[in-house]
């Protein structure tokens, strides 16, 4: 029986330590990683909504990579927005240079009134490749 295992980037940001909480679980061949933010070298938001979600999506790929996994092996993906109806275009935007064409994962989005200083943040689970 293989246990669950966690999963870090080469560089562990300072959330995952201040908070006690793994990047990413590897079960089998399933990858469940945490919530991404936007966040700066020290932890803390990145205040510009742009680049606060780029960040998120390249935090997202670090971990993924950690896992030898990559964006096209996500099977569900769930974003978290404060301001869904503002922040829309901005996210989509982004989104869009991450996943210019089908075949798209499923996704979900869901408004929420906090986030811990964060405006976004994207959580997904991803098949790891080879591991089937």
């Amino acid at each position: 029986m293989l246990h669950p295992a966690p999963v870090f980037p080469a560089q562990r940001h300072a959330l995952y330590q201040r908070h006690g909480y793994s990047a990413a679980i590897r079960s089998g061949d399933l990858l469940f990683v945490s919530g991404q933010v936007g966040s700066r070298e020290d932890g803390s938001p990145e205040p510009n909504l742009e680049r606060q979600v780029s960040l998120a999506f390249e935090n997202l790929k670090a971990v993924l990579a950690a896992a030898d996994c990559g964006l096209e092996d996500l099977v569900d993906v769930t974003t978290f927005h404060t301001d869904p109806e503002n922040q829309i275009e901005t996210v989509m935007a982004i989104k869009d240079t991450h996943f210019p064409a089908a075949p798209y994962p499923n996704w979900t989005a869901v408004g929420v009134t906090w986030l811990a200083g964060f405006d976004f943040e994207i959580k997904v689970v991803a098949r790891i490749p080879g591991s089937c």
